[in-house]
């Protein structure tokens, strides 16, 4: 499946507006193409690429296989020209769980359970954007950012009847 590709996508989350919104931290989005490219980037690499660079990664396409080739050759030239540490490629036996727009993630499902919400319906998950599936599965497997997991079903509308 190509990740969705709307203007929307390529923005910032509400859930995230606090900490990526003025680009100090990596977007969802940009982490989704991180993912997509197979490079791994510190948040102290990223702090050290200038504004409008950030915000090109941003906005850069990295859809088609093509836009992902470009997409990493310039993420790799700005790690030479800005970091002080090489790119890291991402782990191997790292997954895409949320390129299946059919099977919710038992990532996402327990993450719902520790929060004691109600999970996204199937109908729910394979109406997500990949975008915003990518992010709730970060989320789910984050250790620091979990606490945004809630604010993202919420921002999805995907937030059912909380359990009592």
């Amino acid at each position: 499946m190509i990740p969705n590709s709307s203007p929307a996508s390529q923005g910032i989350f509400g859930f995230e507006q606090d900490f990526a919104g003025s680009l100090r931290c990596i977007p969802m989005c940009v982490r989704m193409k991180l993912d997509l490219t197979g490079i791994k980037l510190s948040l102290r690499q990223w702090s050290q690429f200038l504004p409008d660079e950030r915000r090109e990664l941003l906005e850069r396409a990295c859809v088609t296989p093509d836009e992902q080739s470009r997409y990493h050759a310039h993420l790799l030239s700005l790690i030479a020209q800005r970091c002080d540490a090489p790119p890291k490629p991402l782990p191997a036996n790292e997954d895409h769980l949320w390129r299946d727009s059919a099977a919710i993630p038992d990532c996402v499902l327990q993450q719902a359970a520790s929060d004691d919400v109600s999970p996204p319906t199937r109908e729910a998950w394979g109406s997500l954007t990949s975008l915003q599936r990518f992010a709730l599965v970060k989320l789910a497997r984050s250790r620091h950012e979990n606490e945004n997991f809630v604010p993202a079903l919420r921002e999805f509308g995907l937030l059912m009847t909380e359990s009592a």
